[in-house]
């Protein structure tokens, strides 16, 4: 695995189409728009869905990414039903890359894939959660889906177990996702996609605030 990566990442500064291929996804994504990613797709025809699985995994390991910017894109390409079969059956290979970067490298590679404090809070809503924190984070749409792919990874959780929570967990908001998406055109596509990201980043803020806050508590346990 770690071998696949470095090769990737070689590939990157010694073949130009990879690169400029990786460089189109990367603008796409910084986009913001589920149209212009629908087109990124599109222009690669019978191969679409492959080159969608693809970007999926992709976003996964590179945590920040947004990941619903895709599944929208793939109902307004391919029709709702199947869209969202590409969208969850690629989000589940995308999750069990980052569970195996994370058991297989360790901690310090999640880190840099992901982030050092976003994985800390998923460990603290871990530890208050338990058993069933992985089906629970996976109904909550603010968590971080690949977050929680590679603080798994660094638990002693077995796959399969960790596997069956997320397709279950994922498989609700991918189709609520996914029927949205197939319906968008025009002026509702900027209105959702705007309400998304504004959603993502009130997400961000209040995860921030629930970190915050837990330091507080350790601090305030420690003092005492």
């Amino acid at each position: 695995m770690l071998g696949a990566l470095a090769a990737a990442v070689a590939a990157y500064f010694v073949f130009p189409p990879y690169k400029n291929f990786i460089d189109s996804v990367f603008a796409a994504f910084a986009t913001g728009d589920f149209a212009v990613m629908r087109d990124f797709v599109a222009e690669y025809g019978v191969w679409a869905a492959a080159v969608s699985f693809f970007l999926m995994i992709f976003q996964s390991v590179a945590a920040p990414l947004p990941a619903f910017i895709i599944t929208l894109a793939n109902a307004n390409l391919f029709g709702w039903w199947r869209g969202a079969a590409l969208s969850w059956s690629s989000a589940m290979a995308g999750a069990a890359v980052c569970f195996y970067i994370s058991r297989v490298l360790g901690r310090g590679a999640a880190e840099k894939l992901a982030s050092r404090a976003g994985l800390q809070s998923i460990d603290m809503f871990f530890e208050r959660y338990g058993t069933h924190s992985i089906l629970i984070a996976r109904l909550l749409p603010f968590i971080s889906f690949d977050l929680v792919s590679y603080a798994a990874g660094l638990t002693s959780m077995g796959f399969w177990p960790f596997f069956i929570a997320t397709g279950i967990g994922q498989l609700p908001a991918t189709i609520v996702y996914s029927y949205v998406g197939g319906m968008l055109t025009g002026g509702a596509r900027m209105l959702v996609t705007g309400l998304l990201i504004l959603f993502a980043l009130s997400a961000f803020v209040v995860l921030l605030r629930q970190m915050h806050r837990e330091r507080q508590r350790r601090r305030e346990a420690k003092s005492i």
